[in-house]
């Protein structure tokens, strides 16, 4: 019961809340908000003093309006010193690097990182899958058409009658490529791309389904913060303000079996989550809840 990544293991017998630290003037819901160095370490110690497991940073925005590939070298010229200093103020959370890229993955990981969360699965930089390898980081294989700049558009949304069925194909043939390569079966974990690639309605019912996905046999993560299909059901237009919304979802998807959560609002989300684990771990078909405190052991590096 737990993710391997460089450095040691994420436990998985709670819920992981993975915080969100943007390093991008364009993201959907934060653009800009810290962009700076500084402002990207004070948002990260917000966030592990509200209860993140890890923390995810991210220098290429996939927005839906209007996403823009950047280079690599601005990319890692926006990350890795985020990176650096992240490490510094918060010594005991493991990094996650949000890239698709395997040079940025690569640097990322020569400046401490323990995992790479790759929202294009691998199909984008078939190099990718060697780098993670060779570093035993953990990978974050997530389902999704296209590239950057339309992958969370609908440009790619066309499924058959059965859309769970196709993403986990789809997933199956990216875990067989990360295999191939060298990618240790535990330092796997499967996100199904809410959101990405996918209408409201296919989002939703990938949700639904999601203990399909979980039945592959590796941990599974959702990103569901703030997503466009929370403001359609809510009713609100802000991505800001759709926190209420995301618990919900998040809570749902716990339930129906994701260990793993990727979020803006972590005091909120780590609350809540921990709340409904309290009860889904009662189950004798889930784990039990761990001592009070208890977090992630793995070390960055």
């Amino acid at each position: 019961m737990s993710w391997r990544v460089r450095g040691g293991a994420v436990p998985l017998a709670r819920p992981v809340v993975l915080g969100i630290v943007n390093v991008t003037p364009d993201s959907f819901s934060d653009g800009g908000s810290f962009f700076s160095t500084a402002d990207a370490v004070a948002h990260a110690r917000r966030l592990v003093d509200d209860g993140a497991d890890m923390l995810d940073v991210g220098g290429e925005s996939t927005r839906p309006q209007g996403a823009s590939a950047v280079t690599d070298t601005e990319e890692r010229r926006r990350v890795l010193p985020v990176i650096r200093a992240v490490r510094e103020a918060c010594p005991a959370t493991p990094i996650s690097i949000d890239t698709v890229k395997a040079t940025v993955a690569a640097a990322a990981l020569d400046a401490g990182v323990a995992a790479v969360n790759d929202v294009s699965g691998l199909r984008l930089d078939p190099a990718m899958a060697r780098v993670c390898a060779d570093a035993a980081a953990g990978l974050i294989l997530m389902h999704s058409r296209g590239g950057v700049q339309d992958m969370s558009t609908y440009a790619h949304a066309n499924y058959g009658a059965d859309v769970t069925g196709d993403v986990i194909a789809e997933l199956t043939r990216q875990v067989d490529v990360a295999l191939a390569a060298g990618v240790h079966p535990e330092s796997l974990v499967l996100d199904p791309g809410i959101g990405f690639s996918k209408r409201s309605d296919q989002s939703l019912t990938v949700l639904s389904e999601l203990p399909r996905i979980v039945a592959l046999g590796f941990p599974v993560m959702v990103g569901i913060s703030r997503k466009r299909f929370i403001g359609e059901i809510t009713g609100v237009t802000e991505p800001a303000e759709r926190t209420f919304g995301s618990i919900g979802a998040a809570i749902a998807a716990l339930a129906r079996g994701a260990r793993l959560f990727r979020v803006h609002d972590v005091r909120a989300t780590r609350a809540a989550l921990d709340a409904a684990w309290a009860i889904l771990g009662r189950d004798q078909r889930a784990p039990p809840l761990p001592p009070s405190g208890a977090t992630a052991t793995a070390r960055p590096g």
